[in-house]
């Protein structure tokens, strides 16, 4: 395998997953105070490389970002590990986790969660815990919408260019 093959997506890298949380957050952190939508008042975010694949690498190495919503100090759980298991079975198995629980929960491994709360779009991976789970799914698929976009827009700019091919670097992004 060349070192291309295991790169990153070019389009959806930690910048474009920064923007597309950035897009999101004004949404989420109003309902942080709301209890009927986040019980706990904390929220943990997982964004995944949609261009890093299980064959390829390990699940840590894929991670794009993570972002806390509330102080970590005062959970009452860890919503980080949550957040990643969620996010992590998602990328294995190619589906949200509610898809993939309440269709074929005879994939789940041994150890793998049972909680639902993360998106797969497009093979944009983003898992989310903290909020009830269908909020958690719903915020998952916003954020995972919105890396889509900016991802399309950055392509849509490079083929403005004439770029024939995807940039190895960041330093072509706007």
């Amino acid at each position: 395998m060349n070192e291309t093959s295991r790169a990153g997506s070019c389009f959806a890298d930690r910048a474009a997953a920064e923007r597309a949380l950035a897009m999101a957050l004004p949404m989420i952190e109003p309902l942080m105070r709301d209890a009927s939508v986040v019980g706990s008042g904390f929220l943990h975010i997982v964004i995944v490389d949609p261009a890093r694949a299980p064959y390829e690498c390990p699940f840590d190495d894929a991670v794009l970002l993570e972002h806390s919503v509330g102080d970590r100090s005062r959970w009452d759980a860890d919503y980080a590990a949550f957040a990643r298991a969620k996010a992590a079975l998602s990328w294995r198995h190619g589906q949200g986790t509610h898809a993939l629980q309440a269709t074929a929960p005879h994939r789940l491994r041994a150890g793998e969660t049972v909680l639902a709360g993360s998106a797969w779009i497009d093979g944009i991976v983003v898992g989310v815990s903290g909020a009830h789970p269908h909020y958690d799914e719903a915020f998952a698929t916003c954020i995972a919408a919105c890396l889509r976009a900016v991802a399309k827009q950055r392509w849509h700019e490079a083929v403005g260019r004439r770029q024939l091919f995807a940039a190895t670097d960041a330093s072509s992004h706007r």
